[in-house]
Protein backbone atom coordinates (compact mmCIF):
# COMPACT_ATOMS: atom_id res chain seq x y z
CA UNK A 1 0.00 0.00 0.00
CA UNK A 2 1.22 3.52 -0.74
CA UNK A 3 1.89 5.69 2.27
CA UNK A 4 2.18 9.44 2.70
CA UNK A 5 4.19 11.14 5.42
CA UNK A 6 2.96 14.30 7.12
CA UNK A 7 5.49 16.28 9.18
CA UNK A 8 4.20 17.86 12.42
CA UNK A 9 6.36 20.83 13.33
CA UNK A 10 6.66 23.22 16.27
CA UNK A 11 6.43 27.00 15.94
CA UNK A 12 10.19 27.20 15.47
CA UNK A 13 10.02 24.75 12.57
CA UNK A 14 11.50 21.78 14.42
CA UNK A 15 10.04 18.36 13.74
CA UNK A 16 7.97 17.07 16.65
CA UNK A 17 6.11 14.13 15.13
CA UNK A 18 5.57 12.15 11.94
CA UNK A 19 2.15 11.02 10.78
CA UNK A 20 1.89 8.11 8.36
CA UNK A 21 -1.21 7.97 6.15
CA UNK A 22 -2.11 5.03 3.92
CA UNK A 23 -3.57 6.13 0.61
CA UNK A 24 -6.54 4.27 -0.80
CA UNK A 25 -7.14 2.12 2.30
CA UNK A 26 -9.29 2.22 5.40
CA UNK A 27 -6.19 2.00 7.61
CA UNK A 28 -6.11 4.84 10.10
CA UNK A 29 -3.12 7.22 10.17
CA UNK A 30 -0.35 6.37 12.63
CA UNK A 31 1.53 8.95 14.71
CA UNK A 32 5.10 8.12 15.60
CA UNK A 33 4.93 9.69 19.08
CA UNK A 34 1.41 10.97 19.59
CA UNK A 35 0.47 12.65 22.85
CA UNK A 36 3.37 11.01 24.69
CA UNK A 37 5.85 13.15 22.79
CA UNK A 38 9.58 12.69 23.24
CA UNK A 39 9.14 10.82 26.54
CA UNK A 40 7.20 8.11 24.75
CA UNK A 41 10.23 7.44 22.58
CA UNK A 42 12.72 7.60 25.46
CA UNK A 43 10.61 4.96 27.25
CA UNK A 44 12.13 2.46 24.81
CA UNK A 45 15.23 2.56 27.01
CA UNK A 46 13.40 1.52 30.19
CA UNK A 47 15.09 -1.90 30.16
CA UNK A 48 18.56 -0.55 29.37
CA UNK A 49 21.06 -1.61 32.08
CA UNK A 50 23.58 0.78 33.55
CA UNK A 51 27.01 1.31 32.03
CA UNK A 52 28.76 -1.08 34.40
CA UNK A 53 26.30 -3.89 33.78
CA UNK A 54 26.43 -3.35 30.03
CA UNK A 55 30.21 -3.61 30.12
CA UNK A 56 30.10 -6.73 32.29
CA UNK A 57 27.65 -8.47 30.00
CA UNK A 58 29.35 -7.32 26.82
CA UNK A 59 25.87 -6.49 25.47
CA UNK A 60 25.43 -4.66 22.17
CA UNK A 61 22.36 -2.34 22.05
CA UNK A 62 20.27 -2.56 18.88
CA UNK A 63 17.60 0.08 18.29
CA UNK A 64 14.79 -1.23 16.09
CA UNK A 65 13.58 1.98 14.43
CA UNK A 66 15.37 5.30 14.67
CA UNK A 67 12.31 7.41 15.46
CA UNK A 68 12.96 11.13 15.86
CA UNK A 69 16.28 10.57 17.59
CA UNK A 70 15.18 11.11 21.21
CA UNK A 71 15.89 7.50 22.18
CA UNK A 72 19.05 7.30 20.07
CA UNK A 73 20.52 10.43 21.62
CA UNK A 74 19.84 9.23 25.15
CA UNK A 75 21.18 5.78 24.28
CA UNK A 76 24.52 7.31 23.31
CA UNK A 77 24.57 9.34 26.54
CA UNK A 78 23.73 6.39 28.81
CA UNK A 79 26.23 3.91 27.39
CA UNK A 80 30.05 3.81 27.53
CA UNK A 81 31.73 6.09 25.01
CA UNK A 82 33.45 3.14 23.32
CA UNK A 83 30.35 0.91 23.12
CA UNK A 84 29.04 0.37 19.55
CA UNK A 85 25.30 0.56 18.94
CA UNK A 86 23.25 -0.44 15.92
CA UNK A 87 20.11 1.07 14.42
CA UNK A 88 18.00 -1.20 12.21
CA UNK A 89 15.60 0.94 10.19
CA UNK A 90 14.32 0.13 6.69
CA UNK A 91 12.01 3.17 6.38
CA UNK A 92 14.02 5.25 3.90
CA UNK A 93 11.28 7.84 3.47
CA UNK A 94 11.07 8.50 7.20
CA UNK A 95 14.85 8.64 7.53
CA UNK A 96 14.94 11.21 4.73
CA UNK A 97 12.30 13.31 6.52
CA UNK A 98 13.95 13.15 9.96
CA UNK A 99 17.53 13.42 8.57
CA UNK A 100 18.47 11.11 11.42
CA UNK A 101 21.56 9.65 9.76
CA UNK A 102 22.92 13.15 9.10
CA UNK A 103 22.19 14.30 12.65
CA UNK A 104 23.76 11.21 14.24
CA UNK A 105 26.89 10.65 12.23
CA UNK A 106 28.75 9.11 15.17
CA UNK A 107 31.27 6.35 14.34
CA UNK A 108 29.76 4.41 17.24
CA UNK A 109 26.55 3.85 15.25
CA UNK A 110 26.11 1.07 12.70
CA UNK A 111 23.14 1.93 10.47
CA UNK A 112 21.47 -1.13 8.99
CA UNK A 113 18.96 -0.02 6.39
CA UNK A 114 17.22 -1.32 3.29
CA UNK A 115 14.14 -3.49 2.73
CA UNK A 116 15.85 -6.92 2.45
CA UNK A 117 15.34 -8.59 5.81
CA UNK A 118 17.82 -11.39 5.17
CA UNK A 119 20.48 -8.84 4.29
CA UNK A 120 19.69 -6.84 7.40
CA UNK A 121 19.96 -9.95 9.53
CA UNK A 122 23.25 -10.94 7.92
CA UNK A 123 24.66 -7.43 8.35
CA UNK A 124 23.56 -7.35 11.98
CA UNK A 125 25.21 -10.71 12.60
CA UNK A 126 28.41 -9.56 10.91
CA UNK A 127 28.45 -6.36 13.00
CA UNK A 128 27.92 -8.44 16.13
CA UNK A 129 30.94 -10.60 15.32
CA UNK A 130 33.08 -7.55 14.48
CA UNK A 131 32.20 -6.13 17.89
CA UNK A 132 33.37 -9.22 19.77
CA UNK A 133 30.34 -11.47 19.49
CA UNK A 134 28.53 -10.21 22.59
CA UNK A 135 24.78 -10.78 23.01
CA UNK A 136 22.48 -8.33 21.25
CA UNK A 137 20.17 -6.15 23.33
CA UNK A 138 17.10 -5.25 21.22
CA UNK A 139 15.33 -1.95 22.01
CA UNK A 140 12.03 -1.80 20.18
CA UNK A 141 10.37 1.39 18.92
CA UNK A 142 6.64 0.43 18.92
CA UNK A 143 5.81 2.73 15.99
CA UNK A 144 7.88 0.58 13.63
CA UNK A 145 6.15 -2.61 14.70
CA UNK A 146 2.86 -0.95 13.74
CA UNK A 147 4.31 -0.15 10.32
CA UNK A 148 5.65 -3.63 9.54
CA UNK A 149 5.45 -6.05 12.44
CA UNK A 150 6.64 -9.24 10.61
CA UNK A 151 9.81 -7.53 9.34
CA UNK A 152 10.93 -6.03 12.63
CA UNK A 153 9.70 -9.03 14.62
CA UNK A 154 12.13 -11.32 12.78
CA UNK A 155 15.03 -9.03 13.62
CA UNK A 156 13.93 -8.86 17.25
CA UNK A 157 13.63 -12.65 17.50
CA UNK A 158 17.17 -13.05 16.25
CA UNK A 159 18.47 -10.41 18.66
CA UNK A 160 16.59 -11.90 21.61
CA UNK A 161 17.89 -15.38 20.79
CA UNK A 162 21.40 -13.94 20.77
CA UNK A 163 20.79 -12.32 24.16
CA UNK A 164 19.42 -15.50 25.69
CA UNK A 165 22.03 -17.87 24.36
CA UNK A 166 25.10 -15.61 24.25
CA UNK A 167 25.06 -16.64 20.62
CA UNK A 168 28.61 -16.67 19.30
CA UNK A 169 30.21 -18.19 22.39
CA UNK A 170 27.83 -21.11 22.12
CA UNK A 171 27.53 -21.40 18.34
CA UNK A 172 31.21 -21.32 17.38
CA UNK A 173 32.73 -24.52 18.71
CA UNK A 174 34.96 -27.40 17.62
CA UNK A 175 33.27 -29.87 15.29
CA UNK A 176 33.34 -33.68 15.25
CA UNK A 177 34.63 -33.95 18.81
CA UNK A 178 32.44 -36.94 19.67
CA UNK A 179 32.64 -40.43 18.18
CA UNK A 180 29.12 -40.12 16.76
CA UNK A 181 28.51 -37.08 14.52
CA UNK A 182 25.47 -34.79 14.56
CA UNK A 183 24.05 -33.81 11.16
CA UNK A 184 21.71 -30.94 10.35
CA UNK A 185 19.88 -31.90 7.13
CA UNK A 186 18.43 -29.16 4.92
CA UNK A 187 15.52 -30.86 3.24
CA UNK A 188 12.63 -30.25 0.87
CA UNK A 189 10.44 -32.67 -1.04
CA UNK A 190 13.44 -34.05 -2.96
CA UNK A 191 13.10 -37.81 -2.67
CA UNK A 192 16.73 -38.69 -1.94
CA UNK A 193 16.80 -36.75 1.31
CA UNK A 194 14.30 -39.27 2.61
CA UNK A 195 16.85 -41.98 1.88
CA UNK A 196 19.60 -40.00 3.62
CA UNK A 197 17.36 -39.59 6.67
CA UNK A 198 16.61 -43.32 6.72
CA UNK A 199 20.34 -44.06 6.45
CA UNK A 200 21.00 -41.80 9.44
CA UNK A 201 18.45 -43.77 11.43
CA UNK A 202 19.93 -47.14 10.44
CA UNK A 203 23.44 -45.96 11.33
CA UNK A 204 22.34 -44.38 14.58
CA UNK A 205 23.57 -40.92 13.52
CA UNK A 206 21.94 -38.05 15.39
CA UNK A 207 20.23 -35.80 12.86
CA UNK A 208 17.76 -32.96 12.67
CA UNK A 209 15.67 -31.87 9.67
CA UNK A 210 15.46 -28.23 8.65
CA UNK A 211 12.69 -28.05 6.05
CA UNK A 212 12.71 -25.33 3.41
CA UNK A 213 10.80 -24.38 0.31
CA UNK A 214 12.04 -22.37 -2.68
CA UNK A 215 10.60 -19.09 -1.40
CA UNK A 216 12.56 -19.35 1.85
CA UNK A 217 16.06 -19.64 0.39
CA UNK A 218 18.20 -16.99 2.06
CA UNK A 219 15.11 -15.54 3.76
CA UNK A 220 14.97 -14.20 7.28
CA UNK A 221 12.71 -16.92 8.64
CA UNK A 222 14.95 -19.67 7.28
CA UNK A 223 18.10 -18.03 8.68
CA UNK A 224 16.42 -17.55 12.06
CA UNK A 225 15.38 -21.21 12.21
CA UNK A 226 18.87 -22.27 11.14
CA UNK A 227 20.46 -20.22 13.91
CA UNK A 228 18.04 -21.70 16.43
CA UNK A 229 18.87 -25.25 15.31
CA UNK A 230 22.60 -24.54 15.44
CA UNK A 231 22.27 -23.39 19.03
CA UNK A 232 19.97 -26.12 20.27
CA UNK A 233 20.99 -29.17 18.20
CA UNK A 234 24.74 -28.33 17.98
CA UNK A 235 25.44 -30.02 14.62
CA UNK A 236 28.91 -31.02 13.48
CA UNK A 237 28.02 -30.16 9.91
CA UNK A 238 25.16 -29.34 7.59
CA UNK A 239 24.23 -31.68 4.74
CA UNK A 240 22.20 -30.57 1.74
CA UNK A 241 21.47 -31.90 -1.76
CA UNK A 242 22.08 -29.87 -4.93
CA UNK A 243 22.89 -26.73 -2.91
CA UNK A 244 19.34 -26.57 -1.54
CA UNK A 245 19.05 -23.67 0.91
CA UNK A 246 22.12 -21.85 -0.42
CA UNK A 247 21.13 -18.37 -1.57
CA UNK A 248 22.93 -16.72 -4.49
CA UNK A 249 23.67 -13.58 -2.48
CA UNK A 250 25.88 -15.50 -0.06
CA UNK A 251 23.94 -14.85 3.16
CA UNK A 252 24.08 -18.48 4.30
CA UNK A 253 27.67 -19.13 3.16
CA UNK A 254 28.86 -16.02 5.04
CA UNK A 255 26.94 -17.07 8.12
CA UNK A 256 28.37 -20.60 8.10
CA UNK A 257 31.87 -19.19 7.81
CA UNK A 258 31.29 -17.02 10.88
CA UNK A 259 29.83 -20.02 12.70
CA UNK A 260 32.77 -22.16 11.53
CA UNK A 261 30.14 -24.75 10.64
CA UNK A 262 31.03 -27.04 7.71
CA UNK A 263 28.63 -27.54 4.82
CA UNK A 264 28.49 -30.75 2.79
CA UNK A 265 26.61 -30.21 -0.49
CA UNK A 266 26.00 -33.45 -2.39
CA UNK A 267 25.14 -32.94 -6.04
CA UNK A 268 22.94 -35.75 -7.32
CA UNK A 269 22.14 -33.78 -10.48
CA UNK A 270 24.54 -31.99 -12.80
CA UNK A 271 26.22 -29.27 -10.68
CA UNK A 272 27.10 -27.31 -13.81
CA UNK A 273 23.37 -26.71 -14.32
CA UNK A 274 23.26 -25.26 -10.79
CA UNK A 275 26.56 -24.12 -9.34
CA UNK A 276 27.54 -21.41 -11.82
CA UNK A 277 24.64 -19.30 -10.55
CA UNK A 278 26.43 -19.10 -7.20
CA UNK A 279 29.30 -16.79 -8.11
CA UNK A 280 31.92 -15.73 -5.60
CA UNK A 281 30.54 -18.08 -2.94
CA UNK A 282 33.71 -20.10 -2.53
CA UNK A 283 34.35 -21.05 1.09
CA UNK A 284 36.84 -23.37 2.77
CA UNK A 285 33.95 -24.40 5.02
CA UNK A 286 32.12 -25.91 2.03
CA UNK A 287 32.81 -29.39 0.65
CA UNK A 288 31.15 -30.49 -2.58
CA UNK A 289 30.32 -34.11 -3.33
CA UNK A 290 29.32 -35.06 -6.86
CA UNK A 291 27.86 -38.30 -8.19
CA UNK A 292 29.67 -37.73 -11.49
CA UNK A 293 33.48 -37.80 -11.38
CA UNK A 294 33.59 -35.80 -14.63
CA UNK A 295 32.52 -32.71 -12.68
CA UNK A 296 35.49 -32.67 -10.34
CA UNK A 297 38.10 -30.88 -12.52
CA UNK A 298 35.74 -28.05 -13.46
CA UNK A 299 34.52 -27.55 -9.89
CA UNK A 300 38.09 -27.34 -8.66
CA UNK A 301 38.96 -24.97 -11.48
CA UNK A 302 36.16 -22.71 -10.25
CA UNK A 303 37.96 -22.42 -6.92
CA UNK A 304 36.32 -25.05 -4.71
CA UNK A 305 39.01 -26.46 -2.47
CA UNK A 306 37.21 -29.58 -1.30
CA UNK A 307 35.52 -31.62 -4.08
CA UNK A 308 34.89 -35.36 -3.77
CA UNK A 309 33.42 -38.11 -5.93
CA UNK A 310 30.42 -39.85 -4.38
CA UNK A 311 28.19 -41.98 -6.62
CA UNK A 312 24.53 -42.65 -5.96
CA UNK A 313 23.33 -45.64 -3.93
CA UNK A 314 20.28 -47.58 -2.85
CA UNK A 315 18.16 -48.55 0.12
CA UNK A 316 18.11 -52.38 0.34
CA UNK A 317 15.25 -52.22 2.85
CA UNK A 318 13.14 -50.58 0.17
CA UNK A 319 14.43 -52.37 -2.93
CA UNK A 320 14.42 -56.06 -2.09
CA UNK A 321 13.07 -59.35 -3.38
CA UNK A 322 9.78 -60.73 -2.10
CA UNK A 323 7.54 -57.70 -2.51
CA UNK A 324 4.07 -57.91 -4.07
CA UNK A 325 3.72 -56.66 -7.62
CA UNK A 326 1.81 -53.55 -8.58
CA UNK A 327 -1.95 -54.08 -8.97
CA UNK A 328 -1.64 -53.93 -12.75
CA UNK A 329 -2.31 -56.43 -15.51
CA UNK A 330 0.87 -55.23 -17.25
CA UNK A 331 3.10 -56.99 -14.69
CA UNK A 332 4.87 -59.38 -14.74
CA UNK A 333 6.42 -58.44 -18.08
CA UNK A 334 9.36 -59.46 -20.21
CA UNK A 335 10.82 -55.96 -20.64
CA UNK A 336 10.10 -52.70 -18.85
CA UNK A 337 11.60 -49.24 -19.00
CA UNK A 338 11.07 -46.60 -16.32
CA UNK A 339 11.80 -43.07 -17.43
CA UNK A 340 10.50 -39.67 -18.42
CA UNK A 341 10.12 -39.04 -22.14
CA UNK A 342 11.39 -35.44 -21.65
CA UNK A 343 8.84 -34.30 -24.24
CA UNK A 344 6.94 -32.04 -21.90
CA UNK A 345 10.07 -30.89 -20.09
CA UNK A 346 11.55 -29.60 -23.34
CA UNK A 347 8.26 -27.96 -24.32
CA UNK A 348 8.03 -26.26 -20.93
CA UNK A 349 11.52 -24.78 -21.27
CA UNK A 350 10.74 -23.50 -24.77
CA UNK A 351 7.37 -22.06 -23.80
CA UNK A 352 8.65 -20.37 -20.66
CA UNK A 353 11.83 -18.71 -21.88
CA UNK A 354 11.30 -17.26 -25.38
CA UNK A 355 14.87 -17.86 -26.53
CA UNK A 356 16.07 -15.80 -29.51
CA UNK A 357 15.71 -17.31 -32.96
CA UNK A 358 19.48 -17.68 -33.30
CA UNK A 359 19.40 -20.20 -30.43
CA UNK A 360 16.18 -21.94 -31.46
CA UNK A 361 17.00 -22.57 -35.10
CA UNK A 362 18.15 -26.16 -35.43
CA UNK A 363 18.28 -26.76 -31.66
CA UNK A 364 17.35 -30.42 -32.20
CA UNK A 365 20.44 -30.90 -34.38
CA UNK A 366 22.56 -29.14 -31.76
CA UNK A 367 21.25 -31.47 -29.06
CA UNK A 368 21.97 -34.51 -31.23
CA UNK A 369 25.49 -33.22 -31.88
CA UNK A 370 26.05 -32.87 -28.14
CA UNK A 371 25.02 -36.50 -27.62
CA UNK A 372 27.50 -37.62 -30.27
CA UNK A 373 30.28 -35.39 -28.94
CA UNK A 374 32.82 -36.52 -26.31
CA UNK A 375 32.31 -33.15 -24.61
CA UNK A 376 30.77 -33.66 -21.15
CA UNK A 377 29.79 -30.02 -20.45
CA UNK A 378 26.80 -28.62 -22.34
CA UNK A 379 28.01 -25.10 -21.62
CA UNK A 380 31.43 -25.68 -23.17
CA UNK A 381 29.76 -27.39 -26.11
CA UNK A 382 27.57 -24.34 -26.80
CA UNK A 383 30.47 -21.92 -26.36
CA UNK A 384 32.47 -23.92 -28.92
CA UNK A 385 29.58 -23.80 -31.40
CA UNK A 386 30.41 -20.85 -33.65
CA UNK A 387 26.76 -20.57 -34.76
CA UNK A 388 25.40 -20.16 -31.24
CA UNK A 389 28.13 -18.97 -28.90
CA UNK A 390 27.61 -15.24 -29.41
CA UNK A 391 23.82 -15.45 -29.08
CA UNK A 392 24.19 -17.62 -25.97
CA UNK A 393 26.63 -15.18 -24.36
CA UNK A 394 24.31 -12.29 -25.27
CA UNK A 395 21.47 -13.71 -23.15
CA UNK A 396 20.73 -11.11 -20.47
CA UNK A 397 21.01 -13.26 -17.33
CA UNK A 398 22.82 -16.29 -15.98
CA UNK A 399 19.42 -17.78 -15.24
CA UNK A 400 18.41 -17.64 -18.90
CA UNK A 401 21.69 -19.22 -19.98
CA UNK A 402 21.05 -21.97 -17.46
CA UNK A 403 17.55 -22.48 -18.86
CA UNK A 404 18.98 -22.83 -22.38
CA UNK A 405 21.58 -25.34 -21.22
CA UNK A 406 18.88 -27.35 -19.46
CA UNK A 407 16.62 -27.26 -22.53
CA UNK A 408 19.39 -28.63 -24.76
CA UNK A 409 20.26 -31.29 -22.20
CA UNK A 410 16.63 -32.42 -21.94
CA UNK A 411 16.28 -32.41 -25.74
CA UNK A 412 19.43 -34.51 -26.09
CA UNK A 413 18.04 -36.91 -23.49
CA UNK A 414 14.66 -37.02 -25.24
CA UNK A 415 16.25 -38.03 -28.54
CA UNK A 416 18.63 -40.53 -26.95
CA UNK A 417 15.95 -42.22 -24.84
CA UNK A 418 13.58 -42.43 -27.79
CA UNK A 419 16.25 -44.14 -29.91
CA UNK A 420 17.29 -46.57 -27.19
CA UNK A 421 13.75 -47.39 -26.05
CA UNK A 422 12.77 -48.03 -29.69
CA UNK A 423 15.21 -50.95 -29.68
CA UNK A 424 12.97 -52.63 -27.07
CA UNK A 425 9.76 -52.36 -29.10
CA UNK A 426 10.10 -55.85 -30.64
CA UNK A 427 9.73 -57.25 -27.09
CA UNK A 428 6.37 -55.56 -26.45
CA UNK A 429 7.73 -53.55 -23.50
CA UNK A 430 5.97 -51.74 -20.68
CA UNK A 431 7.11 -48.14 -20.38
CA UNK A 432 6.48 -46.60 -16.98
CA UNK A 433 6.42 -42.87 -17.59
CA UNK A 434 4.57 -39.81 -18.80
CA UNK A 435 2.15 -39.39 -21.70
CA UNK A 436 4.92 -37.92 -23.86
CA UNK A 437 5.83 -41.47 -24.86
CA UNK A 438 2.58 -41.62 -26.82
CA UNK A 439 3.85 -38.78 -29.02
CA UNK A 440 7.14 -40.62 -29.60
CA UNK A 441 5.81 -44.11 -30.34
CA UNK A 442 2.30 -43.41 -31.57
CA UNK A 443 2.67 -45.48 -34.76
CA UNK A 444 5.28 -48.00 -33.61
CA UNK A 445 5.07 -51.70 -32.77
CA UNK A 446 2.97 -52.87 -29.79
CA UNK A 447 3.98 -51.52 -26.42
CA UNK A 448 2.20 -50.49 -23.23
CA UNK A 449 2.26 -47.29 -21.22
CA UNK A 450 1.95 -47.49 -17.45
CA UNK A 451 1.47 -44.24 -15.51
CA UNK A 452 4.39 -42.92 -13.52
CA UNK A 453 4.75 -44.55 -10.10
CA UNK A 454 6.12 -43.45 -6.74
CA UNK A 455 9.82 -44.01 -6.22
CA UNK A 456 9.22 -45.17 -2.66
CA UNK A 457 6.24 -47.46 -3.14
CA UNK A 458 5.92 -48.19 -6.87
CA UNK A 459 9.38 -48.84 -8.27
CA UNK A 460 10.29 -51.54 -5.72
CA UNK A 461 7.27 -53.45 -7.04
CA UNK A 462 8.15 -52.95 -10.71
CA UNK A 463 11.74 -54.17 -10.92
CA UNK A 464 11.31 -57.72 -9.54
CA UNK A 465 8.44 -58.36 -11.99
CA UNK A 466 10.37 -57.47 -15.15
CA UNK A 467 12.61 -60.09 -16.72
CA UNK A 468 14.72 -57.29 -18.23
CA UNK A 469 14.74 -53.86 -16.64
CA UNK A 470 15.95 -51.60 -19.42
CA UNK A 471 17.89 -48.49 -18.44
CA UNK A 472 18.79 -45.41 -20.46
CA UNK A 473 20.75 -42.63 -18.75
CA UNK A 474 20.15 -38.91 -19.01
CA UNK A 475 22.58 -36.90 -21.14
CA UNK A 476 23.35 -34.68 -18.17
CA UNK A 477 25.62 -37.53 -17.01
CA UNK A 478 27.65 -38.93 -19.86
CA UNK A 479 30.15 -40.73 -17.66
CA UNK A 480 28.21 -41.52 -14.48
CA UNK A 481 25.57 -44.12 -13.65
CA UNK A 482 22.08 -43.31 -12.48
CA UNK A 483 19.96 -44.57 -9.62
CA UNK A 484 18.51 -47.55 -11.47
CA UNK A 485 21.88 -49.32 -11.77
CA UNK A 486 21.84 -49.79 -7.98
CA UNK A 487 18.11 -50.05 -7.26
CA UNK A 488 17.36 -52.86 -9.72
CA UNK A 489 20.07 -55.28 -8.48
CA UNK A 490 19.10 -54.47 -4.87
CA UNK A 491 15.59 -55.66 -5.75
CA UNK A 492 17.10 -58.95 -6.94
CA UNK A 493 16.34 -58.12 -10.57
CA UNK A 494 18.25 -57.96 -13.85
CA UNK A 495 19.19 -54.60 -15.40
CA UNK A 496 20.32 -53.95 -18.97
CA UNK A 497 21.87 -50.49 -18.99
CA UNK A 498 23.78 -48.23 -21.34
CA UNK A 499 27.52 -48.36 -20.68
CA UNK A 500 29.05 -45.49 -18.77
CA UNK A 501 32.74 -44.97 -18.15
CA UNK A 502 32.41 -44.81 -14.36
CA UNK A 503 30.35 -48.01 -14.22
CA UNK A 504 33.25 -50.44 -14.42
CA UNK A 505 34.63 -49.31 -11.05
CA UNK A 506 31.25 -49.90 -9.41
CA UNK A 507 30.04 -53.19 -10.92
CA UNK A 508 31.97 -55.86 -12.82
CA UNK A 509 30.90 -55.88 -16.50
CA UNK A 510 29.50 -59.16 -17.72
CA UNK A 511 29.26 -60.64 -14.23
CA UNK A 512 27.40 -58.10 -12.09
CA UNK A 513 25.88 -55.88 -14.77
CA UNK A 514 25.19 -56.09 -18.50
CA UNK A 515 25.72 -52.94 -20.55
CA UNK A 516 25.09 -52.02 -24.17
CA UNK A 517 26.94 -49.45 -26.29
CA UNK A 518 24.39 -48.94 -29.06
CA UNK A 519 20.64 -49.46 -29.46
CA UNK A 520 21.35 -52.33 -31.85
CA UNK A 521 23.49 -54.06 -29.22
CA UNK A 522 20.78 -53.42 -26.63
CA UNK A 523 18.26 -55.35 -28.72
CA UNK A 524 20.69 -58.25 -29.17
CA UNK A 525 21.48 -58.43 -25.45
CA UNK A 526 17.82 -58.23 -24.47
CA UNK A 527 16.97 -61.10 -26.80
CA UNK A 528 19.85 -63.19 -25.47
CA UNK A 529 19.10 -62.77 -21.78
CA UNK A 530 15.38 -63.23 -22.26
CA UNK A 531 16.26 -66.59 -23.76
CA UNK A 532 18.71 -67.47 -20.95
CA UNK A 533 16.94 -66.99 -17.62
CA UNK A 534 19.57 -68.89 -15.61
CA UNK A 535 22.34 -66.53 -16.73
CA UNK A 536 20.05 -63.60 -16.10
CA UNK A 537 19.41 -64.78 -12.55
CA UNK A 538 23.10 -65.39 -11.88
CA UNK A 539 24.03 -61.85 -12.94
CA UNK A 540 21.19 -60.34 -10.90
CA UNK A 541 22.33 -62.21 -7.78
CA UNK A 542 25.97 -61.21 -8.26
CA UNK A 543 24.93 -57.60 -8.78
CA UNK A 544 22.85 -57.65 -5.63
CA UNK A 545 25.74 -58.98 -3.54
CA UNK A 546 28.02 -56.21 -4.80
CA UNK A 547 25.41 -53.49 -4.29
CA UNK A 548 24.63 -54.61 -0.73
CA UNK A 549 28.32 -54.71 0.11
CA UNK A 550 29.39 -51.36 -1.38
CA UNK A 551 26.57 -49.21 -2.74
CA UNK A 552 23.98 -48.56 -0.04
CA UNK A 553 23.01 -45.15 1.30
CA UNK A 554 24.63 -46.12 4.59
CA UNK A 555 27.94 -46.53 2.77
CA UNK A 556 27.52 -43.15 1.05
CA UNK A 557 26.57 -41.35 4.24
CA UNK A 558 29.47 -42.93 6.12
CA UNK A 559 31.78 -41.70 3.38
CA UNK A 560 30.45 -38.13 3.73
CA UNK A 561 30.91 -38.22 7.51
CA UNK A 562 34.45 -39.61 7.28
CA UNK A 563 35.42 -36.99 4.68
CA UNK A 564 33.95 -34.08 6.67
CA UNK A 565 35.56 -35.35 9.86
CA UNK A 566 38.97 -35.62 8.21
CA UNK A 567 38.73 -32.03 6.91
CA UNK A 568 37.03 -30.24 9.79
CA UNK A 569 37.50 -32.44 12.85
CA UNK A 570 39.49 -31.06 15.77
Amino acid sequence: MKRILVAHKAADGSLVDVETQFKGTATRPILMLGSGGAERERAILATLPGKAELSARGSLPVLLGGGLGHALGELLDRTPDDLPVAVVDKEDDILALTRLRQRFASPRIRWICGPDASRALAELTSWQEDCGGGPLLPLVHPFYFRLDRPWYQEIRRHAEASSRFDFWRKAVQPRFREASPRLLLITSKYFLMGEVTAACERLGIAHHLLTIDDKEVGGTEFVARLLHDVLTFKPDCILTLNHLGIDREGVLIDLLERLQLPLASWFVDNPQLIIHLYKNLISSWTTLFTWDADNIPELRAQGYEHVCYLPLGTNPDRFRPGLEKLPSRLFPTRVSFVGNSMVFKVEQKLRKNHFPEALLEGYQETAAAFTASPERSIRRFVLNDTRRASAYEALPTDELRLEYEAMLTWEATRQYRAECAAAMLPFNPVIVGDAGWKDIFQTQAPWHLHPEVSYYDGLPRVYPFSDVNFNCTSQQMKGAVNQRVFDVPAAGAFVLTDWREQMDALLEPGKEVIAYHTPEEAAELAAYYLAHPAERKQIAQAGRRRVLAEHTWEKRLSSIVMTMQSIYGR
